[in-house]
């Protein structure tokens, strides 16, 4: 095998390296010489196919590492340097202090907090004493290696190549970067849900001074713990990160082997996008799929054997310790009676037309102290306590080796292996499926190992309402025998090890659409897991109930194929309108004269809308008529209705993907929700009846493409959360939703069948090809046919061949 394939590639490089040429946003600007063999330093081989997919051929993990780094700098330039000036703490500048942060990398609402903290994760050289440690604490050789070329690949294209996106062309912030980058990426991404979510708060935490209480004013008050819990809820649902995936059992499928189906919603703009690749090592390794930016190998994908996917869990990766301070001093906190000061962390952060800014960060044995939930929500610092957060993922720079086990395992046990192994998923589940026909689904994530006997035994008085409210553990920092713990198997201390994941292996279908493992497949519930990991018998989503009615029937029904996946992806079903929109409709036609009252108290004629809503075929397609008008009703219902007053049916434990069900008509705020829908489309001048697509759409390269698909919160599996503009004619961006796509399973040849779709395509470079391509696919539902085996490869009547390569 390794002699053929390498037979093929020198034969295909010596064939097409004469007209071969990167894609034209990345065109080298020292011409043909630049893609002839390098004598020295590191190389790799990139064939790209149709839509730009690289397919990366290297020797080893380091040249593996420099193709991708160059292949993702020449798709991605602007949007991995912006990334990298956040994480050397230098946005504030370049683009100046108050300016919004990037978002990608942490929940910092401005670049001055996201410099104080990024500047001070670097400072306090967090990131090297993770590198230092050995493997499995700290990154294998193989990752080191990837990581190290990653780095020298990005620098490579920088060098020999100009910028022509006009983000960053001529920036003076674009510079090299360091193996130290491209970890300290890592080590944000895992640690985005903790310590990320609390930017704000670490960075602006104050000691109390006389009568001052930090985090909530000129007094010292005791947080709500309901409000502490609901903001905490939030926090942690928050919708800038979701997923849908199921995996199906080979008896269910046409010709037993397995089936799966990636839907990851993330963000369509900045630092958190996939980016498609195939990577190569002859005889070592040989997988597809989409990374996320900045990273060297791949986060979700397949191979010739295993498919795999992550949907983020309900799991809390963090928490909180009340800590007791000595009255005399408030930098100084009790543990069993003994004094430990803070640890003062210093950051200077330089400015934009400005003096420097210097701010104190105060951290603890748990973590850095925190003064709040939110801007509504403190959690104050006074003169006798504080609260400190506890991130394990804050030193997980394991993902990349987890995902690389997942890129060369041969079955789903060895997808269990390499988590069991590397323990570095920080915030989200997997599912997977193999040739062999297992599917698998576990919550096999990094979190801090707080079970409900070490809750019930050092929750604070708050934590006793927060933890079994919404997972957050509020615990007793002054307790030395509150510590956390370890479990045997756990590769450190403070963590569950893998024993106590919640986990379901070759279950018909396994689905997952970020609700709590007990639903994973409604015959097989999960049960006995720590209430850190979420809930059981609890009401589920809408996003969920619906998937699980459509796979279990797929499962149910039989001889699937890789078609019947692509079909589910695209079904657009509104699970919130199959409950619903019968109801709605017959009230409306109820309603005395056709008219309601909207929430100014003036009388709307929605007669029209009754017809609309009862005609409207269920669906978000772009051509489905009735969709915008329910898409923009249902949320505002949800907000004029208490849950507990929506369904006439409510939700049972005994029946959780049928309950609660029947709409309640008889709540005054239907009519008015209604009336208020009504208004705002006349007012914006779209019709009530209007195809969806006319008024959700996105505009690329001047092109006005419609997008299919819905709000989760409607119960959509495909994801689109588009920005609403009724100026602009409806809904005029798509900032989050359906993302990397990937159907894929086996046949009888050593080919995976395999279709993928990179919805906003493979650069946001808008002078590139590969701009917009398979946006236009995604607006017509259309896939991309992998080209995994080499005949497929090397057969592309797009096939463009370049050997990249490093100079010292």
């Amino acid at each position: 095998m390794r002699s053929r394939l390498r037979r093929l590639v020198l034969g295909a490089t010596a064939l097409f390296t004469a007209a071969s040429a990167l894609p034209a946003a990345a065109a080298p600007s020292q011409g043909r010489a630049e893609q002839h063999p390098s004598r020295d330093g590191m190389s790799a081989v990139i064939r790209y196919t149709e839509y730009g997919i690289p397919h990366i051929l290297a020797k080893n993990y380091a040249d593996l590492g420099f193709g991708t780094g160059w292949a993702q700098a020449a798709d991605e330039v602007c949007t991995l340097a912006d990334g990298f000036v956040t994480l050397r703490g230098e946005r504030s500048r370049y683009f100046g202090a108050d300016t919004a942060a990037d978002g990608a990398l942490s929940g910092a609402r401005t670049n001055l907090a996201s410099d104080l903290y990024f500047r001070g994760v670097r400072e306090s050289r967090t990131v090297e004493k993770v590198l230092a440690e050995p493997a499995p604490v700290g990154p294998s050789r193989e990752v080191r290696g990837m990581m190290r070329g990653w780095a020298a690949g990005y620098n490579a294209w920088l060098k020999k190549n100009k910028t022509t996106d006009p983000a960053c062309a001529g920036a003076s912030w674009v510079r090299p970067v360091t193996e130290l980058d491209v970890a300290a990426r890592g080590l944000a991404i895992a640690s985005i849900s903790g310590e990320g979510r609390f930017v704000d708060t670490i960075t602006t935490a104050k000691p109390p001074t006389g009568t001052t209480t930090a985090g909530s004013g000129p007094s010292a008050r005791k947080p709500d713990a309901k409000a502490v819990a609901k903001a905490a809820d939030e926090l942690w649902g928050d919708p800038g990160m979701g997923s849908n995936a199921v995996a199906f059992r080979g008896d269910t499928t046409a010709n037993g082997s397995g089936l799966l189906l990636g839907n990851p919603h993330y963000p369509w703009e900045g630092g958190r996008r996939f980016w498609q690749s195939q990577q190569t090592i002859p005889g070592e390794l040989n997988v597809s799929g989409g990374s996320l930016l900045g990273t060297p190998a791949i986060s979700i994908g397949f191979n010739t054997h295993v498919a795999w996917s992550h949907t983020v869990s309900t799991g809390i990766p963090a928490n909180f310790h009340r800590l007791n301070l000595d009255p005399a001093d408030p930098t100084t906190y009790l543990v069993d009676g003994k004094p430990e000061r803070m640890r003062k962390r210093t950051v200077t952060v330089a400015v934009q037309d400005g003096a420097p800014v210097t701010r104190t960060q105060w951290w603890t044995r748990y973590g850095p102290v925190v003064t709040s939930l939110n801007s509504q929500v403190p959690l104050p610092w006074t003169s006798t306590t504080a609260y400190a957060l506890y991130d394990p993922n804050a030193s997980n720079l394991r993902f990349s080796d987890t995902s690389l086990g997942f890129s060369k395992a041969k079955s789903t046990d060895d997808v269990l292996a390499s988590l069991a192994r590397h323990q570095g998923i920080p915030w989200v589940n997997t599912i997977a499926a193999d040739r062999a026909g297992h599917s698998l689904y576990t919550q096999s994530q990094v979190l801090p190992r707080i079970t409900d006997g070490l809750a019930e035994r050092c929750s604070t008085e708050l934590g006793r309402t927060t933890y079994p409210a919404s997972g957050i553990a509020i615990l007793d920092g002054s307790r030395g025998d509150c510590a956390l713990g370890s479990d045997p198997d756990a590769v450190g201390p403070g963590i569950f090890g893998p024993a106590r994941m919640p986990t379901l292996k070759d279950a018909p279908y396994v689905e997952n659409s970020n609700g709590t493992a007990w639903m994973t497949n409604a015959d097989r519930p999960i049960t006995g897991y720590e209430r850190v990991f979420g809930t059981v018998g609890t009401q589920l989503g809408l996003r969920t109930r619906g998937g699980i009615e459509d796979v279990a029937a797929m499962a149910d029904k039989g001889r699937l194929t890789v078609r019947d996946l692509q079909r589910q992806q695209f079904a657009n079903r509104v699970p919130a309108g199959d409950l619903a929109a019968g109801d709605v409709a017959r009230a409306c036609a109820a309603l005395p004269g056709g008219s309601a009252t909207g929430s100014d108290g003036k009388p709307v004629d929605v007669w029209e809308a009754c017809g609309v809503l009862k005609a409207w075929d269920r669906t978000m397609d772009t051509g489905s008529r009735g969709a915008l008008l329910f898409d923009r009703f249902w949320p505002r219902l949800e907000r004029a209705v208490p849950p507990g007053q929506l369904w006439k049916v409510p939700f049972s434990a005994a029946d959780p993907v049928g309950t609660p069900n029947t709409l309640n008509t008889d709540v005054p705020g239907l009519a008015t929700a209604l009336a208020d829908t009504v208004t705002e489309l006349r007012a914006a001048g779209i019709a009530l009846d209007a195809p969806l697509g006319a008024h959700q759409f996105v505009v690329r390269d001047g092109e006005r493409l419609p997008v299919p698909g819905g709000a989760g919160q409607l119960g959509v599996w495909n994801v689109i959360q588009p920005t609403w503009d009724a100026a602009g004619g409806g809904y005029t961006e798509v900032p989050f939703g359906s993302s990397h796509l990937q159907a894929v399973g086996w046949d009888g040849s050593r080919c995976p069948v395999a279709r993928t779709l990179l919805t906003y395509s493979q650069s946001s470079n808008p002078e590139s090809p590969h701009f917009a391509d398979q946006t236009r696919l995604f607006s017509g539902e259309k896939w991309v046919t992998s080209r995994f085996c080499e005949k497929d490869i090397l057969s592309s009547p797009k096939l463009k061949v370049v050997r990249v390569h490093e100079r010292h």
